[in-house]
């Protein structure tokens, strides 16, 4: 990081774990994977943190839940400014921190600010519905109310694009917002968290967007398990969603879970094969396999499976793997040595259930947590092909017919993203039939990964149920009321009920 690149994000020392800047928790380090060096050293919020945080988060809540929604919005519009003043830097340390290629981290944080220009929209939106009352002279209508605090638990691989679709949204609803980041992405956070403090100060929005970093058994554990907190929203693995699924629950609070995917996407023989290609090779390969929607499986028709599975050795065998910050690579690191073992370990799985490594399948001998993009020829029946494995590990499979593919598709416990390649209309309307894809995500001649913010995302089954960023996901972030307003002389009752003294 260069002093200037620093200076603009407010990373100055000390560095602290918390909104409030008061310095008292362990030490974290941030590291950068593709080095496996140190970036910067951090202090960790403690359980007084993080009291004193939650406090003035509720606090905060008061004047900004009766803050008018337009006006909220304006404060949002803010952020996106702010946002695109500092993209190249932010785009840069999410790089530097993350291990996304340069073009991936500056999308990231432009997708930070489509989202507030969503919310901005959004803000004069909020709509509920007019109702005709059974009963003479009286009407019905619905209205929305914010929520409170909302938490906001988020992953490594979008460590702040994924907090802008919550915080945004949950902003313009009129909450106020509790983000507890990943510990392998502090850094990026207290960034964001100082460009925040930055229009928090200037719009006199205090203290609506709040940040505390902190371990899981320190922090996480408190803000799932506090009944201050009405919605925990979390994006991370299936076995974190059910644990935060089940404390939350304990409690009749609300989650909004965006877990695991294993995502499939298959290729019928009147596919374009260019456009197929080009598709796999981002989806299996971009941002080293570690998005929620990687494309993992690959199904193809008998009739293409061999000559497309050599047009894509060959395409793999082109990525450029190397310094994420170098504009002509195509692959950084995966985030640690953790994520490494973990690639090696589903190989290992592969092979023993009969899986045929085409291509990778090695970790580069170099400093940082790089790896090959990897190719396994495998058969359904495969216990490993029903896992995700958060690595560039891609699995070919056959089938004969669509019926086939979309059994074969459906197949796992999870239920994001899905995507079929053909230029026949009725296989793409088959495919999102009901009787189709049973992903959250299904798409028609693009691939699995890369959403955009208008649509709502999230997915079924293992990956939680959730939805995110647009269409009507705002109503997660808010609480419906009923109103009937009798402005007659007397007070029937509904359904006919007689009760005369």
């Amino acid at each position: 990081m260069t002093n200037a690149m620093c200076n603009a994000l407010g990373l100055t020392a000390p560095l602290v774990g918390s909104s409030d800047g008061q310095a008292a928790g362990s030490a974290l380090e941030s590291q950068n994977p593709a080095t496996g060096s140190p970036i910067a050293t951090l202090r960790q919020a403690t359980p007084a943190d993080y009291e004193r945080v939650v406090s003035t988060a509720r606090g905060a809540f008061q004047p900004w839940r009766i803050t008018p929604a337009p006006q909220r919005g304006e404060v949002v519009r803010q952020l996106g400014e702010e946002l695109r003043r500092h993209k190249d830097d932010l785009g840069r340390l999410v790089s530097l921190e993350c291990g996304k290629i340069l073009s991936e981290g500056l999308g990231e944080v432009q997708e930070m600010i489509d989202i507030c220009d969503f919310a901005v929209g959004l803000s004069r939106q909020l709509h509920g519905l007019t109702m005709h009352s059974e009963r003479r002279n009286h009407r019905m209508y619905e209205q929305w109310h914010p929520l409170g605090v909302v938490g906001v638990i988020s992953a490594f691989n979008f460590p702040v694009a994924v907090w802008a679709w919550n915080a945004a949204i949950a902003a313009v609803c009129g909450n106020t917002i509790l983000w507890k980041p990943s510990e392998k992405t502090p850094l990026t956070a207290l960034a964001v968290q100082r460009i925040c403090d930055r229009v928090m100060e200037r719009t006199g929005a205090t203290s609506v967007f709040n940040l505390l970093i902190g371990e899981v058994g320190e922090i996480g554990e408190r803000l799932i398990a506090d009944a201050r907190i009405p919605l925990v929203s979390a994006t991370g693995s299936t076995r974190m969603g059910r644990r935060v699924a089940q404390v939350v629950a304990g409690r009749m609070g609300r989650t909004l879970l965006e877990l695991g995917g294993n995502n499939a996407l298959i290729v019928m023989p009147d596919a374009d094969m260019e456009m197929a290609l080009r598709a796999v090779l981002f989806g299996a390969v971009g941002t080293a396999g570690q998005r929620c929607t990687t494309t993992r499986r690959l199904l193809l028709h008998t009739d293409i499976a061999e000559a497309f599975t050599d047009r894509l050795l060959k395409a793999y065998a082109q990525v450029r793997i190397g310094d994420p910050l170098d504009e002509s690579t195509l692959m950084g690191p995966v985030i640690d040595d953790d994520a490494v073992q973990g690639m090696m370990r589903a190989l290992d799985a592969a092979r023993d259930q009969g899986g045929q490594v085409l291509t990778g399948g090695n970790r580069l001998d170099r400093a940082g947590y790089f790896v090959e993009p990897t190719i396994v020829r495998a058969t359904p029946d495969m216990p490993i092909v029903r896992e995700e494995t958060f690595a560039p590990l891609l699995y070919t499979l056959q089938f004969g017919e669509l019926e086939e593919a979309i059994a074969i598709q459906n197949d796992v416990p999870q239920g994001l993203s899905s995507a079929i390649f053909t230029d026949s209309l009725r296989h793409a309307e088959r495919f999102l039939s009901h009787a189709g894809s049973d992903c959250g995500i299904a798409n028609v001649n693009l691939g699995t990964s890369g959403a955009e913010i208008g649509g709502a995302f999230g997915g079924e089954k293992d990956t939680g149920g959730g939805r995110e960023s647009g269409s009507d996901a705002w109503r997660a972030y808010m609480r419906r009321q009923t109103n009937t307003i009798n402005w007659g002389e007397d007070l029937p009752l509904a359904q006919g009920v007689k009760f005369d003294l």
